[in-house]
């Protein structure tokens, strides 16, 4: 199997964030996985505006230069896995706003959710999120990572102390990474096909 380029993507960025810990984790995790080539995308740092453009991203870039570098960021992932908090049954709004700004550079690429809470443990925002993927033609694998008042996870220092978190981890990535090359592949023989139609016109 090729390497696949994976982005991992915090969507939140509210004050005092706990969902902190959980992207760290997910380095330290991802830190042995030589076969994705791994970037960790902080929506902190890309201060995306609220989308009030007057068209759809799918009919062509959108007139903003950080949202055309984010689609850039977007557009070199194989593969991505979203760490989504829950806030009222649903997820973070920043996170829907990312989502928004970009279509086909999400099409046909696989994502994997881990969402993290209270009771429910981020379970509903990973419901919706798998919809909104769907329709941003993307293929939302089985397996995830549902973390019920995940706070109680880590110890002091911030290390996983629930080992089920981290079987439920790698079997994720084997799903991600299967996924990431059997979509990179038809991606590849699609875009061969369309050079090759084009020639003979």
């Amino acid at each position: 199997m090729e390497k696949i380029n994976l982005k991992v993507i915090l969507g939140s960025t509210r004050e005092g964030r706990l969902g902190i810990k959980v992207f760290e984790w997910a380095k330290k995790i991802l830190a042995g996985h030589k076969e994705f080539d791994t970037e960790f995308i902080d929506l902190k740092d890309w201060p995306i505006p609220f989308y009030d453009f007057p068209s759809s991203p799918a009919y062509g870039p959108l007139d903003s230069d950080i949202v055309k570098g984010f689609a850039a960021k977007i557009a070199e992932g194989d593969a991505f896995l979203i760490l989504t908090p829950e806030y009222n049954h649903g997820y973070s709004a920043v996170l829907k706003n990312a989502l928004d700004h970009v279509y086909k550079e999400w099409n046909n690429k696989p994502v994997a959710f881990i969402s993290y809470g209270a009771a429910a443990g981020g379970s509903r925002a990973v419901e919706q999120l798998r919809l909104v993927a769907i329709e941003l033609q993307m293929a939302p694998i089985r397996e995830a990572i549902l973390m019920p008042m995940f706070w109680e996870s880590f110890d002091e220092r911030g290390n996983m102390t629930n080992e089920r978190y981290v079987k439920t981890f790698e079997t994720l990535l084997a799903q991600l990474l299967w996924w990431g090359n059997t979509l990179k592949q038809g991606r590849e023989g699609m875009e061969a096909i369309v050079q090759h139609s084009a020639k003979k016109r």
